[in-house]
């Protein structure tokens, strides 16, 4: 399914002036709002501030606003949800209860196999997350990899999904699934548009860390075979962490995300989305050095503009020469792709980027059980493994 093309700065426009079924109506691709006159802007602006430890870790109306009336702060609790709602892509009819609540099925387990919920705590705050060992596991040293879930996904729904479960079977890995809370972000996406959310040592950025760190003193994982991806905006917090913690992650993978840096607040958030980010400033000064990169993106994705895979490319792309080859192909279940390689002089792929032909905001190859998938595509979770463990630290 393909979503309408999306004005994602009429609906902000129309999220701030606290027109919310406005803006609703933008970001299911209906007609913008006509303007309305300057005063009337004013009086009906909603300034929030966005979650800090000052404010428990969740998004706030501003001390300018706080004297609303009790209409207004509902439409204030409407309006976190709007804001986020640009990465809240079309769900099969079974993806929601009555009453909102997800109905995410549990993926399937094999025999002898674990899938546990852990819980990690630092001074940025708590995060949950699963992790999956495989049947196989009996304390061999062992890659890792960190699987970080898009808005209003949950580690059930994404490893469904994704099926990385099983490819962790198939080759024997740890897989971990950090979950981002509605404490943190109203629709659970994870922060990649902060600033604060962009730095090591950190926010986010810090907590994700921690829990790879985690895993890697409790379990025998094996010495530079760790690894972290994500879709949407886990595929923006993926490129964070490359970014910030080069020396931790080999390489990474970004699916229908953006790159490090390409937004520092709500404003350029949606820019980003819609056009493609602007690269600069601490983020894009974190680190010189390049970590292997696996992009895959739809070109038909109007919720985050294709050229930001562009983008995660260009930021991870190395002064030396690489050799660049392209090829053309299609996957069994119809989608066809072009795939850019750029290989070191032993013929290492270094950086690949996945063009799919006709495909929107979704995982590719991945499964129905899970949300956000595009089952015709190119199995993007092999693709990836494969790229990753041609890559290790020291």
């Amino acid at each position: 399914m393909i979503r309408p093309t999306v004005d994602m700065m009429e609906a902000l426009r129309l999220t701030r002036q606290g027109k919310l079924q406005e803006a609703m109506a933008v970001l299911r691709g209906g007609p913008a709002a006509a303007p309305s006159s300057r005063a009337t802007d004013k009086a009906s602006v909603i300034d929030m501030v966005p979650p800090s430890a000052a404010n428990a870790g969740a998004w706030t109306v501003a001390q300018s606003a706080a004297k609303s009336t009790k209409a207004g702060r509902r439409d204030t609790a409407s309006a976190r949800s709007v804001l986020f709602d640009a990465f809240d892509y079309p769900k099969k009819a079974d993806d929601r209860q009555a009453g909102g609540i997800r109905r995410h099925r549990a993926p399937k387990l094999a025999a002898g196999a674990t899938f546990e919920s852990r819980v990690f705590t630092n001074d940025a705050g708590a995060r949950t997350y699963k992790l999956y060992v495989p049947s196989g596991y009996t304390g061999q040293p062992s890659p890792l990899v960190v699987m970080l879930h898009g808005c209003t996904q949950s580690p059930d729904d994404f490893a469904a999904g994704t099926g990385m479960n099983e490819r962790a079977e198939e080759q024997m890995f740890l897989v971990a699934y950090p979950e981002q809370p509605k404490s943190a972000n109203p629709s659970e996406c994870w922060n990649w548009f902060d600033a604060r959310d962009q730095q090591r040592g950190r926010g986010e950025p810090s907590l994700i860390a921690g829990i790879t760190r985690s895993i890697m003193r409790d379990f025998s994982v094996e010495r530079g075979r760790v690894y972290v991806t994500g879709l949407s905006a886990g595929g923006a917090a993926a490129a964070i962490m490359g970014a910030t913690y080069p020396d931790l992650y080999a390489a990474i993978g970004v699916h229908s995300g953006l790159a490090c840096g390409a937004a520092r607040d709500l404003r350029t958030a949606f820019a980003a989305m819609r056009d493609g980010g602007a690269v600069k400033g601490p983020a894009s000064e974190i680190s010189r050095t390049t970590v292997p990169t696996i992009v895959f993106h739809g070109d038909r994705d109007t919720t985050v503009n294709p050229v930001n895979g562009d983008q995660v490319i260009s930021r991870a792309m190395p002064q030396t020469s690489l050799q660049t080859n392209v090829v053309r192909g299609r996957a069994t279940g119809g989608i066809r792709y072009v795939r850019t390689i750029r290989a070191d002089d032993t013929g290492r792929s270094m950086l690949e980027h996945w063009s799919l032909e006709g495909v929107g905001h979704a995982w590719s190859g991945g499964s129905p059980n899970g949300s956000y998938t595009e089952p015709r595509g190119p199995d993007a979770s092999r693709e990836m493994i494969r790229f990753f463990f041609q890559h290790s630290l020291g």
